[in-house]
């Protein structure tokens, strides 16, 4: 599955790991998305979604 959020376009972000003796080794971090079914412009499709915007009502879920 696709790690984009098709509404507000949230992608994964690198960075690194540092440990306790700073070591630095790469790392990436992935936005929560889930496939909804959603209403888009009047027709049902089914859409990669993070969860900060089904919260906040960018998504209008189809029953």
């Amino acid at each position: 599955m696709a790690k984009r959020c098709d509404i507000c376009e949230k992608d994964s972000r690198s960075g690194f790991h540092v440990s306790h003796s700073n070591r630095k080794t790469k790392r990436e971090w992935k936005p929560n998305i889930q496939k909804v079914r959603a209403v888009m412009n009047g027709s049902v499709k089914r859409i990669n979604v993070c969860t900060s915007c089904i919260r906040s009502g960018k998504v209008t879920r189809a029953i």
